[in-house]
């Protein structure tokens, strides 16, 4: 049975995408969309998102993959805007941080949650990680500067890494944490030696850093810009002439003209390896970045993407739909979308490009 129903299956072979077959989550948050995490467990039989919003609340929903249809399962509530939110492994936590400088543990079998970190400013972003054979930790990047590590059965952090500058942007992947701060500087990490900043870069973009994404294979990270471009940096000197960076999420000059959007952020599918970027443009594309191709580009949405992910076996990407302030407040207006959209994933869509041998 075809995803979401027969009018996904019919999308063309070539390389514009279709809308028709996505479907919007019910019950959507009231203020703009920051974040979305799924559950990573593939041992449960149910899959589970986690949203973060404006309006201070973390939402639990139910997916089913194979309908697309959503249920409200939790919520609960920060004191302020929440920024960022992740699963644990188990699928059975999950945490949250925002501008009440404060991050939140949720367990779903209880419904309880309590607050397991605290920075001097806002929490832009917050993450589990797991070393070897030790219980899940969690880290946090504010932007006060400093990234900090919390083991969830002390009060107290850890330790602590001080940052050049606010923290915008990290992500975990395996032993390797990247992090993007403002003016540009690209941290990264191995955390099984979490005090130390392995290698620190600015970015190879040229404007503010807006989201960094790791590779599956933990061998490097793609970087998104405010000024419509994209990065993919391996970690290692070695695999350096792999680096390159390109424009997305740009709109055909108009005479000496060129509108160009922010990538808000940027999800590699669990499966293929292959990725995705979401833009202030509202379009979102796949992408092959060992073929340096794009595989599917998608019609605008009709309003801003602000956070986009793939779910745990790359069979659904979701998408939120919602003002991200990009033209100031009076960009901003009642009538402007708040929504969730899933699209089914068809096999073509995410598939690497067959590699060609040369002779």
């Amino acid at each position: 049975m075809s995803l979401f129903g027969s009018a996904a299956a019919s999308a063309p072979n070539n390389t514009i995408g279709d809308l028709k077959g996505d479907v919007a989550v019910s019950e959507t948050p009231e203020d703009s969309i920051s974040d979305l995490s799924f559950n990573p467990n593939p041992n449960d039989a149910k899959d589970f998102m986690a949203v973060a919003s404006w309006d201070k609340k973390i939402r639990i929903y139910e997916v089913n993959t194979s309908t697309g249809q959503t249920q409200g399962r939790h919520m609960y509530q920060h004191n302020a805007p929440v920024f960022s939110c992740h699963f644990a492994k188990d699928g059975k936590r999950v945490v949250s941080a925002g501008a009440d400088n404060q991050a939140k543990l949720c367990d779903l079998e209880s419904g309880k949650d309590s607050v397991v970190a605290q920075h001097d400013q806002p929490i832009r972003s917050v993450r589990f990680f797991d070393v070897d054979s030790q219980p899940q930790m969690i880290v946090t990047g504010s932007w006060d500067k400093t990234i900090k590590y919390w083991d969830l059965r002390q009060q107290q952090p850890v330790a602590s890494v001080q940052c050049q500058d606010r923290i915008y942007t990290m992500d975990v992947k395996d032993n390797l944490l990247v992090v993007g701060t403002a003016e540009r500087y690209i941290n990264i990490i191995n955390l099984k030696e979490p005090t130390k900043i392995y290698k620190t870069l600015q970015s190879p973009l040229k404007w503010q850093t807006r989201v960094v994404s790791c590779f599956n294979d933990s061998a490097g990270y793609a970087i998104g810009s405010i000024e419509g471009r994209c990065a993919i940096q391996y970690v290692e000197d070695k695999d350096s002439g792999s680096n390159f960076s390109f424009r997305c999420h740009r709109e055909p000059p108009q005479g000496n003209t060129t509108q160009v959007y922010a990538v808000n952020d940027i999800s590699f599918n669990p499966v293929h390896g292959t990725f995705s970027t979401a833009g202030s443009d509202g379009t979102f594309h796949f992408w092959d970045k060992d073929a340096k191709h794009r595989l599917k580009g998608y019609p605008s949405v009709g309003g801003s993407i602000t956070a986009a992910k793939f779910n745990r076996d790359g069979k659904v990407f979701v998408y939120a739909i919602s003002y991200d302030w990009s033209k100031g407040y009076q960009g901003n207006n009642a009538q402007y979308p708040t929504k969730i959209m899933l699209h089914p994933v068809l096999p073509d869509e995410c598939k690497p490009r067959p590699s060609v041998k040369k002779r």
